[in-house]
């Protein structure tokens, strides 16, 4: 599932062919996707102006000024695509809609915006812009780690008295939002911190360590368009490139990158989630 910095890559892709523009049209190919879409979808998405496309741990944010935000969640292997606009010097032109295209939006501007997902575990939801927090499926997220509210105090806060393994309670929501399997993976391996310590039994400066770990690799990975596994593809359809720089996800067996550590990643699985990991230098 597309992780905190590939719903930012996208977003990051979308803002110049949608932020301040009208959408000319819509139109919806099927009337699901996980669950059903709004009623009038279509007819609430034409004529709107989107005045700020933002992000919410995993989900798309796009304010409309009809006072409705579209939200929007990728979900396992949900895309988003652009056509008929200039992207890094190239003209993606229009393509018929393929089988699993299921929601297409056209700007005034000709651009064509496609949501594709053969699996249709991602969701599309209007909502009330000023009462946005107050949705279903954002109420209750704690605070996004590359904003001002997230840090040592917070996350410590949010780890006080879990008995659970580090790693789980890094993957609850409401201790960070948007952070996935594999950051949580690759933010433990920086911090030297094992992913099965207990939560609540991390000193104040690992805890510091690992809250800025969880920056930087949250940082890198938007910088080099997320990270392409399976699915996932940039606007433009171009892959990530984050992949090629894990130092432990997926690397099992492999040499630990930490310098002078010696040690070799090794897989395990908790709560049937894989986890990656150097026993060596993560205590």
């Amino acid at each position: 599932m597309p992780e905190l910095p590939e719903v930012g890559t996208v977003r990051r892709g979308l803002v110049p062919v949608l932020e301040g523009c009208m959408i000319a049209r819509a139109e919806t190919r099927r009337p699901d996707l996980r669950r059903p879409l709004p009623e009038r979808f279509a007819e609430r998405l034409a004529g709107a102006r989107v005045n700020r496309l933002g992000r919410r741990s995993k989900y798309l944010l796009a304010d409309l000024d009809t006072g409705e935000t579209l939200v929007v969640h990728l979900g396992m292997s949900g895309r988003v695509l652009v056509s008929g606009a200039a992207l890094g010097g190239f003209h993606h032109a229009h393509a018929a809609p393929g089988q699993h295209d299921h929601v297409l939006i056209e700007t005034a501007a000709g651009v064509r915006i496609t949501y594709n997902d053969p699996r249709r575990f991602g969701l599309m939801d209007l909502w009330p812009t000023d009462r946005i927090e107050a949705h279903p499926l954002l109420a209750g997220l704690g605070p996004e780690p590359l904003g001002n509210a997230f840090g040592p105090g917070p996350l410590a806060a949010g780890l006080a008295g879990r008995r659970m393994p580090v790693k789980a309670a890094l993957l609850d929501q409401r201790v960070v939002a948007g952070l996935g399997n594999i950051y949580a993976a690759e933010a433990l391996h920086r911090a030297g911190i094992a992913p099965w310590r207990p939560a609540g039994r991390i000193a104040a400066p690992r805890v510091a360590a690992l809250a800025a770990a969880i920056r930087t690799v949250l940082a890198e990975a938007i910088d080099a368009g997320g990270s392409s596994l399976r699915d996932y593809r940039r606007t433009d359809g171009e892959l990530g490139y984050f992949q090629h720089a894990f130092r432990v996800y997926d690397r099992a067996g492999q040499p630990c990158p930490a310098p002078g550590c010696g040690g070799s990643i090794r897989r395990t699985v908790q709560a049937g989630r894989s986890t990656f990991h150097c026993p060596r230098c993560q205590r």
